[in-house]
């Protein structure tokens, strides 16, 4: 049933009114940017001295992990062979889902710089730096547990396999790694 007001015009039921005032600003914030999405890094930083990797979001740091290091974990990385972890700017350049360590992301190393540090030294600058997980061929959790308290690698950078699975999600190829001292 509608009324008629004194002036001849119809009044609209409440409900009307109150659902354009609930349903049209939801409307009009649909054509607003959607909320910022900060679980991809655009950045990685490695601390060697606190044995930390940082995933970064527009200089935010959004995950933070414990990482393990090469045996010789001081000092940038030389020669091949070292069990040095290079310190300096590269790129994570590509991954290997099936390594022999739970998942590898490339770590760009060696550069130009690099390559002529240890040319001039007489040595190879070596390669293969890899951001990893556990070691595939170790199936006992008591010794995977060994890992987690010190430095195995020979120079790469290691998680446990849980923690790769969430970098490996985070991380695309091309992005630019930092390793500090």
């Amino acid at each position: 049933m509608n009324s008629t007001r004194v002036d001849g015009s119809q009044r609209r039921p409440v409900s009307l009114r109150l659902l354009a005032i609930l349903v049209v600003p939801g409307l009009l914030a649909g054509c607003a940017s959607p909320p910022e999405n900060r679980t991809n890094a655009d950045q990685v930083i490695v601390r060697k001295s606190e044995r930390k990797l940082q995933l970064l979001n527009d200089g935010i740091v959004i995950r933070e992990y414990r990482v393990a290091l090469g045996d010789s974990p001081v000092g940038h990385k030389f020669h091949e062979g070292d069990e040095r972890t290079p310190e300096g700017d590269y790129i994570l350049d590509w991954r290997n889902p099936s390594s022999q360590f739970y998942k590898s992301i490339h770590v760009s190393y060696p550069n130009d710089s690099d390559r002529l540090f240890a040319r001039a030294m007489g040595y190879e600058a070596g390669g293969m730096i890899m951001i990893h997980g556990l070691p595939n061929y170790i199936s006992s959790h008591r010794v995977l547990g060994e890992y987690a308290r010190r430095d195995w690698t020979d120079g790469c950078i290691a998680v446990n396999n849980e923690e790769m699975d969430e970098i490996w999600a985070a991380v695309g190829d091309g992005t630019p790694i930092r390793i500090l001292p």
